[in-house]
């Protein structure tokens, strides 16, 4: 178990240090840190900024294939393509059916892409 002024220290200096991480450089921080204190390091450095053990070991992973490849600074938190897939991606039939839901209660001008409905996205939902 890391000792209480160890973990306040960590504390403090990621208080300070947090408002200027993104995703990828806190993980890389803490994965520093967590090496520089050897064992037990990255549960000291879990404990003190609530940062998970798996964030710590990831940013760790990050370091050791940083140096093998001569890392280059990070412009994307991301990868390109991630997160979630559209809806009509993943279901090709979607807007025909919600096209058939909607367009009996359609109001408005025919001509105008705005389009209004008297059924609320929880009545669709349902439907």
């Amino acid at each position: 178990m890391p000792s209480e002024d160890l973990v306040e220290r960590l504390r403090r200096k990621y208080e300070r240090l947090a408002p200027y991480l993104n995703e990828q450089t806190r993980a890389v921080w803490a994965a520093v840190e967590a090496e520089a204190l050897g064992r037990g390091g990255v549960s000291a450095v879990a404990l003190a900024t609530g940062l998970s053990r798996t964030t710590v070991h990831a940013g760790i992973a990050r370091l050791s294939c940083g140096h093998a490849k001569g890392a280059e600074p990070v412009h994307r938190q991301r990868r390109p393509g991630g997160g979630r897939k559209r809806l009509v991606e993943k279901d090709a039939g979607l807007l025909d059916v919600l096209e058939a839901l909607v367009e009996p209660m359609t109001r408005g001008d025919p001509e105008s892409p705005l389009r209004w409905t008297c059924k609320s996205t929880t009545q669709l939902a349902e439907e």
